[in-house]
């Protein structure tokens, strides 16, 4: 009952409609990874995962734009201690029931945390609505010490136009204010916002059809890729 009325009438950020803000949408998240997206859920775990955890300094973590929590809870079984934070009430508020740890509502472009807080700071899946993505990126540096790891929706995926074209249909309401990336656009981003730093970049896409003889490869081209930023 708090929640309900604390968040009556909450319908926009950044001054247009989300659908992260919309319980219609929100109280239905989990079950998109429990069904149909359950197998893409597996490898865009591994591609993370096989990513960050070649640093082995890396052993805290906060996850940004975490949503439920779906994948801060995933963090612990490859070794990282994790921390979820996340702009939409709605969405923590289901992640409270589900995750036994840390959680923050905040927004990314001012994160209340002390510098160099976290080994590691993630993007699953959100960085692509965000309105200053090089702010963001700062701020991320700010906050952790050794690198920030990023799960992204792919442009150069068929399932790009399809979404875009659902969207001109009115049929597709979660990607009107995404902004797609592909590997080498994000990267053009990230070297913007961290000029005169010591860094270097590793990518990895999956994505394509089950019937395609490997799922996960180098060339930028699938549903989903992953990226991770680590400092010198």
């Amino acid at each position: 009952m708090e929640l309900q009325q604390l968040t009556q009438g909450i319908r926009t950020w950044q001054q247009r409609p989300e659908w992260f803000f919309n319980r219609e949408h929100t109280d239905s998240y989990e079950q998109w990874y429990e069904g149909r997206y359950k197998r893409a859920e597996v490898w865009q775990k591994k591609t993370i995962g096989g990513l960050l955890k070649k640093d082995t300094r890396i052993k805290t973590l906060l996850e940004f734009g975490c949503g439920t929590t779906r994948f801060t809870r995933w963090w612990h079984q490859i070794g990282i201690h994790a921390t979820g934070a996340d702009l939409s009430p709605f969405m923590l508020g289901q992640g409270r029931h589900l995750f036994d740890g840390n959680l923050a509502l905040a927004d990314a472009h001012y994160m209340p945390f002390k510098d160099k807080t976290f080994d590691a700071l993630a993007f699953i899946t959100t960085f692509e609505y965000y309105r200053d993505p090089i702010q963001v990126i700062r701020e991320a540096r700010r906050v952790a010490k050794h690198g920030i790891v990023f799960g992204m929706m792919n442009r150069n995926s068929p399932k790009f136009i399809r979404r875009r074209v659902q969207q001109a249909f009115g049929k597709n309401p979660f990607y009107v204010t995404a902004n797609f990336y592909t590997p080498s656009s994000l990267i053009s981003i990230i070297n913007k916002a961290l000029e005169g730093e010591n860094y270097s970049i590793e990518w990895t896409c999956t994505g394509l059809p089950k019937w395609f003889p490997v799922q996960q490869w180098g060339a930028p081209y699938g549903d989903f890729f992953a990226l991770f930023v680590q400092f010198k």
